[in-house]
C-alpha cells in the first residue's frame, strides 16, 4: 500500500484562509483513511479527496493514516502559508514596509492625485511630508480605522492611505518620505520618486507586439481597464498613442480625450521627444465585397485604436482620436451583407460606425492597409450550409487544452493527456460528417496558446472549440463548487457556448455551473466564432475515472459534435 498526495505538494504555499482540499491516491479502494484526525473517502480505484480544515501554523502539515487489514501507513505532508509580516499593538514598532506604494517605476502627470499607502499597526500615527516639506496624515482604512486596538492583540495591522499630487512626489532632491510613529518609536520609509510627465509636451509611444508567433493579423497589443487586469481592446502593432502614466511594468496610455488604458510596458516603445501626434480623418467609408467577406476601407492616415464590438445583426466599429469627413461611401457591387452605416462623431475626437448586416455578426478582421494608408474591417460572410448535411466542407479546429499548465487529478491523469483523446475522437466524428476538422495539437508536447489561435486562424476555421477540464483554486469546496460551464470571449460566440453548454449537460448530467464570459487567449480571435468548454472536474475521482474510460472520452465527444450541428443548423435558420 502507497500513499501518494498529488496536491498539495510537500512545502508547498496554499493560500486559503480556513479551509482547503486534499487529493490524492492509495492504490487500493479498500484502505481507510484519516487525514488529521479526520475520516476521508477512498473511491474504489484508491483515489481520494477530502475537505478539510486548514492545519495551524504552528503545525502546518497534514498527517495522513491509511489502515488496510493490519497494514498501516503514515504519512506527512508540510505545508506554509503567504508570508504576512504581524504588527503588534505593543512592544517595539514594526511596519510593513513592502507594502509602500507607489513602488519604483511610476509615472504620472504632476497634478494627478496618487494614493500612498502603508500597512502599519492600527493604533500608530502615519504621515507624509512631501517636496513642500508639509506633513499630511494618512488615515486608516476598513473595520480598524476606529482605533478601538486590543493591546493583547497578536496583529493589529491597518492600511493606512491618503492622496497627493503627483508632483509632490517626484523630487529627486528632496524626496518624499512616509513617517510611523507611536508611544516615542518611530520608522522612516522614503517614498520612491514619481516621474511627473511634462505638462507642455506630449510624450509619444509607439505600439509593438513582443509575441514571436504569426503575421501583423496574429499579433496584437491588449490594453486594459487597469493595470494588470483583464484585457478589454485589441489594438494593432505600430499604433502611435500618447502615454500618461506608468507603474512599473503597466504603463498607461491616452486612446482619446475621454478615455485612458493600460498596456504591457515592453509592448510600447517610447518615441523621441517632440514627435507629433499622429492626425487621423477618415475619408470616404468604402465597401468592397469578396467571396468570403466584405472589407470596409476608411482611410484615415494612420493606424487607430479601435474597438470592435458585436450584437446580434449590429457590427460597432469605435476608433478613438479621429475625426470623421466620410463624404461619399460607395458600397460596390450592391453587396447584400453590409445593407447600412451610420456614423457618428460621439465626442471631438471619438467615431462610431455603426453596420447594420443582413446576418448576425459571426467573423471580423481588424487589418491596417499600409500601402492605402487606410484601416480595414473585414466582415466575413457565414458560410454556405447544406442542411442534409450541415457540417460538410467547414473547417473546424479542435483544440485538446494543455499543456503547458493544467489540472492534474487524484491518480495523476493529466488534464493535457486526458483530453487528447477526446479532441481526436471528435476530429474524426467531424471528418465523418464531411467537415474538414483538424487537432491543434497531436502529440503531448506543449503547445502555446498563441500558436493555436495562429494555426486556426490560417486553417480559415469557421468554428474553434477547446476542450478542457476543470479544477478549483485553494479554499473553494469541490464538493459544492463542480459541475460542467462553457466559456467565451466575444459576444459573437455566445450562440455557440450555449448550444455546446445543453449538448454537454444533456450527455453529463452534472450540476449546470453555466455559460461565462471570460479572458481566454484561445478565444480571443475574431475570424470565427470560440469557446471553452470544461466538462468535468479532473480532482473529484469518480470524474477523473470517468475520463480514463474510452467510453466515456466518446461521450464527451459525442456532446461537443451533437453542439456543433445545432449550432451550424440554426446558422442556416438565420
Amino acid at each position: 500500500m502507497t500513499v501518494q498526495v498529488r496536491y498539495p505538494a510537500d512545502n508547498q504555499v496554499i493560500t486559503s484562509r480556513d479551509s482547503n482540499f486534499i487529493l490524492g491516491s492509495l492504490g487500493s479502494g479498500d484502505v481507510q483513511l484519516r487525514i488529521n484526525d479526520v475520516a476521508v473517502p477512498v473511491a474504489p480505484n484508491g483515489a481520494f479527496l477530502g475537505w478539510l480544515v486548514n492545519p495551524p501554523a504552528t503545525a502546518a502539515r497534514y498527517d495522513l493514516v491509511a489502515v488496510r487489514g493490519a497494514d498501516t501507513v503514515r504519512r506527512s505532508v508540510r505545508v506554509r502559508y503567504p508570508p504576512r509580516v504581524s504588527l503588534p499593538a505593543t512592544g517595539r514598532l514594526r511596519v510593513d514596509s513592502a507594502s509602500l506604494q507607489p513602488g519604483r517605476g511610476w509615472w504620472a502627470r504632476p497634478d494627478e492625485l496618487l494614493r500612498v499607502s502603508v500597512r502599519a499597526p492600527a493604533n500608530a500615527r502615519v504621515v507624509l511630508v512631501g517636496r513642500d516639506s508639509i506633513a499630511r496624515p494618512l488615515l486608516a482604512l476598513g473595520a480598524m480605522a476606529n482605533g478601538a486596538v486590543s493591546p493583547d492583540t497578536a496583529d493589529v495591522a491597518a492600511v493606512f492611505a491618503t492622496e497627493v499630487a503627483a508632483q509632490l512626489l517626484a523630487d529627486s532632491t528632496r524626496p518624499a518620505r512616509v513617517t510611523i510613529t507611536r508611544n516615542g518609536d518611530a520608522v522612516m520609509l522614503p517614498v520612491p520618486v514619481v516621474r511627473a510627465l511634462p505638462t507642455l509636451t506630449r510624450t509619444l509611444g509607439q505600439l509593438r507586439a513582443t509575441g514571436t508567433v504569426g503575421s501583423d493579423t496574429d499579433r496584437v497589443v491588449h490594453a486594459r481597464t487597469i493595470a494588470g487586469g483583464t484585457y478589454k481592446w485589441i489594438l494593432l502593432p505600430g499604433t502611435v498613442l500618447e502615454v500618461t502614466g506608468r507603474q512599473g511594468s503597466a504603463t498607461r496610455v491616452k486612446l482619446d480625450d475621454a478615455l485612458e488604458v493600460w498596456v504591457a510596458t515592453d509592448e510600447l516603445t517610447l518615441l523621441p521627444a517632440g514627435t507629433a501626434m499622429p492626425r487621423r480623418v477618415t475619408g470616404g467609408l468604402r465597401v468592397t465585397p469578396a467571396a468570403d467577406w466584405v472589407d470596409v476601407v476608411i482611410g484615415m492616415g494612420d493606424r487607430p485604436a479601435h474597438l470592435v464590438e458585436a450584437d446580434g445583426r449590429t457590427l460597432t466599429l469605435t476608433m478613438y482620436g479621429v475625426q470623421a469627413n466620410p463624404e461619399i461611401s460607395p458600397i460596390l457591387g450592391n453587396d447584400t451583407l453590409v445593407r447600412r452605416i451610420a456614423w457618428e462623431q460621439v465626442t471631438s475626437d471619438r467615431v462610431r460606425v455603426t453596420f447594420t448586416l443582413s446576418q448576425p455578426a459571426y467573423g471580423w478582421l481588424a487589418l491596417w492597409d499600409d500601402a492605402r494608408r487606410a484601416f480595414v474591417l473585414r466582415v466575413r460572410r457565414l458560410p454556405s450550409i447544406d442542411v442534409t448535411n450541415p457540417l460538410r466542407g467547414l473547417t473546424i479546429a479542435v483544440d485538446p487544452g494543455h499543456p503547458p499548465a493544467g489540472a492534474t487529478g487524484p491518480t495523476g491523469l493529466y488534464e493535457g493527456d486526458a483530453v487528447l483523446p477526446v479532441g481526436m475522437q471528435l476530429v474524426e466524428l467531424l471528418k465523418a460528417r464531411g467537415a474538414n476538422a483538424f487537432s491543434t495539437r497531436t502529440s503531448l508536447d506543449p503547445l502555446g496558446l498563441a500558436e493555436r489561435a495562429v494555426a486556426s486562424r490560417r486553417a480559415n476555421a469557421h468554428v474553434f472549440v477547446s476542450v478542457h477540464l476543470n479544477a478549483l483554486p485553494d479554499g473553494v469546496n469541490p464538493f459544492t463548487s463542480n459541475g460542467t460551464s462553457t466559456l467565451f470571449f466575444h459576444n459573437a460566440s455566445e450562440p455557440l457556448a450555449r448550444v455546446m453548454q445543453e449538448a454537454l449537460m444533456k450527455r453529463f448530467g452534472l450540476r449546470d455551473l453555466g455559460v461565462h464570459y471570460q479572458n481566454l487567449a484561445v478565444a480571443r480571435p475574431t475570424w470565427y466564432p470560440s469557446v471553452l468548454t470544461e466538462g468535468l472536474f479532473l480532482m473529484l475521482p469518480e470524474q477523473e475515472a470517468a475520463m480514463r474510460d474510452v467510453g466515456f472520452q466518446r461521450t464527451y465527444a459525442e456532446a461537443l459534435l451533437a453542439g456543433l450541428e445545432r449550432y451550424v443548423r440554426e446558422w442556416a435558420a438565420r
